[in-house]
Parts: C-alpha cells; structure tokens; sequence
C-alpha cells in the first residue's frame, strides 16, 4: 500500500532522494514483513518471540526514519535508521537460531 502511494501520489512531490528512500523503505519493509510471517509457522519459542520484537523494532525504526524523512525532509531522523538496520541483522541472526533450534 506504501509503495503504491508512493509511487502514484509522491512522485509528483518528491524529489528522486526522497523517492529512493521510500522504495528502500517500502523494500525492506516488505521484506521482514515476510521474515514474521515465516517466523509465525516455526514453533513458539523465545527465539521466535525476540525474532518478531526485532523485526517490528526494525520495520519502526529503520523503514519509519526513512519515511519520515522522505515526507518531511528532516534528514537528522538519519540517525534513527542505522539503529533500525541493526534490529534488522540481530532478528534474521535470531531467526536463524530458532530454525536451527527446531527438535533440539
């Protein structure tokens, strides 16, 4: 839904900038939006819960600083994106934890 407002409401306002931090929002969002739906077919497990806690955090902070700036042009929100990336990295190493984990 992101990025097709994006891409037919935004173009027309944005700059080619902002327009790229959208679609790299809209990307990696999508992307770990399917990294939770896996995550739910894996047993529950407190992997797969700090998995998920992760995911959300990322999806918030690193996708919304992007958002954010993209719309409002405040490019300090920056600082919040690396912060977001790092939960991104911590959630697939914890994704990977609970799939090795399964029967153990």
């Amino acid at each position: 839904m992101i990025g097709a407002f994006g891409a037919h409401s935004l173009k027309a306002v944005l700059d080619a900038k902002a327009m790229g931090w959208i679609d790299t929002g809209t990307f990696y969002q999508a992307l770990h939006a399917m990294g939770l739906l896996a995550c739910g077919f894996l047993p529950q497990s407190k992997s797969t819960n700090i998995t998920g806690i992760l995911f959300i955090a990322g999806i918030s902070l690193f996708c919304g600083s992007l958002y954010l700036m993209a719309l409002t042009g405040v490019t300090k929100l920056g600082i919040i994106t690396p912060i977001g990336g790092v939960c991104f990295l911590a959630g697939w190493l914890s994704f990977c934890r609970a799939v090795w984990t399964i029967g153990k």
